[in-house]
């Protein structure tokens, strides 16, 4: 499924109502019990996702004592030469890849941000792909808008939005401006996901005007990547030239926070 946020400022309806309480509470397990229920657990349902154009799949798995939902991607397509997205958006050597779920997923650990739900690769008789967990009982931020919910602490919310903006940037995702994007579960937690259209080797961010505010501490994590640490860990899922594009960017960003704080100050951009 493919679902992005925006990337224009918040707007926060004064009066709205809240997420129902009875719903499911976002990922059922984090960091290595996640990683490693998704590489060893058995499937026990199928069934194909409504949306999107990467004919993603949801999967049941159970280890036998726990059962818990994700979403399978085999994607793997390139084209060559200048390709046209969505009317505006150019890209050349165009890649869409279950790869780069992986490599978002790692950069996301790298960081972090604790945005992208946690994605393994797995490889089901012939087909390798992307296992990501499900986030249970959310919606996507079309969702929230069209519903008209606002969060219960919207400085808390728009911290985590600044930081899905950014590595949107980082990884220079290109598919950033579909509004569907972006998931929140019952309480309001943010997840990044869709990020097989990311990681291209062009080096410079392509929409400074989504990044206005930054987390002091994601600063610090963009400041202390480099390019051995970035092939280490992403080394398997993305490309030198992608490892060295990532870098460039993360330069400008840095630069662009920098310019940010001159222009205003330190207390309007920067936030824990």
């Amino acid at each position: 499924m493919r679902r992005a946020i925006a990337v224009a400022a918040l707007l926060w309806p004064t009066c709205v109502p809240s997420l129902p309480a009875q719903e499911a509470n976002g990922l059922p397990l984090r960091g290595e019990a996640a990683e490693t229920f998704l590489r060893t657990a058995e499937v026990v349902n199928k069934k194909a996702l409504g949306s999107g154009i990467t004919h993603s799949e949801q999967y049941t798995l159970t280890d036998g004592t726990q059962t818990h939902k994700a979403v399978w991607k085999t994607i793997q397509f390139s084209a060559r030469g200048l390709t046209t997205y969505g009317g505006d958006v150019t890209i050349l050597d165009a890649e869409d890849s279950y790869r780069f779920e992986i490599a978002a997923y790692e950069l996301d650990k790298l960081l972090g941000f604790d945005l992208v739900p946690p994605t393994v690769e797995r490889t089901f008789g012939r087909e390798k792909g992307s296992l990501q967990l499900w986030v249970e009982g959310a919606m996507t931020e079309a969702d929230r808008k069209r519903k008209g919910l606002t969060p219960p602490d919207v400085e808390a919310w728009n911290g985590q939005i600044h930081k899905v903006r950014l590595l949107q940037q980082l990884t220079d995702d290109w598919d950033a401006q579909n509004i569907t994007n972006i998931l929140l579960d019952p309480s309001f937690r943010v997840y990044a996901i869709d990020f097989s259209r990311s990681f291209t080797t062009y080096g410079w961010v392509r929409n400074e005007k989504a990044l206005q505010r930054f987390s002091r501490s994601a600063i610090e994590a963009l400041r202390r990547l480099d390019q051995a640490t970035l092939e280490a860990r992403l080394g398997t899922w993305i490309r030198p030239p992608q490892v060295r594009a990532l870098l460039k960017r993360r330069d400008q960003i840095l630069a662009i926070a920098a310019r940010r704080v001159a222009e205003k100050s330190e207390a309007a951009v920067l936030y824990p």
